[in-house]
């Protein structure tokens, strides 16, 4: 057998792991494949992981959960255009910072991964309040604009003039932003008047330094 066959299962996990990137913008961790294949064992998931790995099919950064990626595109179809996405400025994951709205240069992205035709852009992130959702300190969340949102979305909401980014939670009644680490509490809110939604958070991108 050719060493860069897969085998079903092996087949079966590159599959989802490429579904959950289009769905999500970033990979799952070890963890969630193993929910996903009823795997018990971490060691179990990483064996498959270290096969596509070798096999070439997967690559991986260094020092955390989420920096799998795949060689080749994850869809079949390879798109001939890109998006110039402007960077606006920065945004806080973690305690709402002032959000710098001046071009600090753009991002370019395949119009594929781009999931309307809104005009997208970018900023970049500050602090670590959303690390178990995949977003860490320094990576451009790429935005959509939007003045609402659906419960449980990441979103970049502005609060008394600051911005952050959180997941946006929305029912009975109940208005809070989520962090994904649990040194940081939700933020309730409550005063309407000094809270609007910018938009949606539609991917993530990193450089591996």
């Amino acid at each position: 057998m050719s060493k860069n066959l897969l085998t079903p299962r092996q087949q079966k996990v590159l599959e989802y792991i490429t579904w959950y990137i289009q769905e999500n913008g970033f990979p799952p961790t070890l963890r969630e494949i193993g929910v996903k294949f009823e795997i018990t064992s971490t060691n179990g998931v990483k064996r498959h992981v270290d096969a596509l790995l070798k096999k070439g099919v997967l690559t991986r950064g260094v020092n955390t959960s989420r920096t799998l990626s795949l060689t080749k595109p994850v869809s079949s179809t390879e798109s001939k255009s890109a998006q110039q996405v402007p960077i606006v400025g920065r945004v806080a994951a973690g305690i709402p910072i002032t959000a710098y709205e001046n071009l600090e240069g753009s991002l370019l992205v395949d119009s594929a991964y781009l999931k309307s035709k809104d005009k997208h852009f970018a900023l970049q992130v500050k602090g670590d309040s959303m690390i178990d959702d995949g977003i860490f300190e320094a990576d451009y969340v790429i935005i959509c604009p939007a003045a609402a949102a659906r419960h449980n979305e990441i979103v970049v909401a502005r609060l008394h003039d600051e911005a952050t980014v959180k997941r946006f939670y929305n029912k009975n009644g109940l208005v809070q932003l989520l962090p994904a680490n649990k040194k940081y509490k939700p933020i309730a809110i409550n005063n309407f008047d000094e809270f609007s939604i910018i938009g949606i958070v539609v991917g993530v991108m990193r450089w591996i330094r």
